[in-house]
């Protein structure tokens, strides 16, 4: 029965990640799980928010991100810098006008992506702090991060068209992390 429940227990969410933009969403939010043998290795599932802005109505977007951070470098007194965090992460924007296979009304392979689902890489920095674990609210660390990405759609227009900027397909976004007990 012990050895059940500790199976089940790996399905606990071990972090709460926060992060504005990022080809996510203005907002995104949602819970991780670390793992490895110096947990290195990081899976989210993030839940973010368009607003209205220039369409009929705001939208919701679903987020896969999978991260991983090699190394990190101790600066004392229960701080951290983590120079490498990448990974890549896929989303979806929920909404009739997004497709995952090309409408009828369209010609045949006149569009060469799906609008539903975007692949997207990344890379970005990490400072940490650890916190103590007396702590009331169950949070063993805080990192603040930043991410710069970009999404396959825009390195294939990038590829394709040559006076598109390096800038106009990078999206920077910043975030916070919470690893709790």
């Amino acid at each position: 029965m012990h050895r059940y429940r500790k199976h089940w227990a790996a399905l606990i969410p071990t972090e709460i990640l926060g992060q504005y933009a990022g080809n996510m969403g203005a907002f995104s939010m949602g819970m991780g799980w670390d793992y490895g043998s110096r947990r290195q290795w990081e899976t989210y599932l993030l839940f973010g928010f368009i607003p209205k802005c220039s369409s009929s109505r705001p939208k919701m977007t679903m987020t896969l991100k999978q991260n991983y951070v090699p190394w990190n470098i101790p600066l004392g007194h229960g701080f951290q810098f983590e120079p490498l965090s990448t990974g890549m992460y896929f989303n979806t924007v929920f909404g009739r006008e997004f497709w995952s296979t090309e409408p009828t009304k369209y010609p045949r392979g006149y569009y060469k992506f799906a609008t539903k689902i975007r692949a997207n890489i990344f890379a970005g920095e990490r400072f940490t702090r650890s916190l103590d674990k007396d702590n009331i609210l169950g949070v063993k660390d805080v990192s603040l991060f930043y991410e710069v990405s970009t999404c396959d759609l825009y390195v294939v227009t990038k590829v394709k068209n040559s006076s598109i900027s390096l800038f106009d397909i990078l999206s920077l976004s910043v975030g916070f992390k919470l690893r709790l007990l």
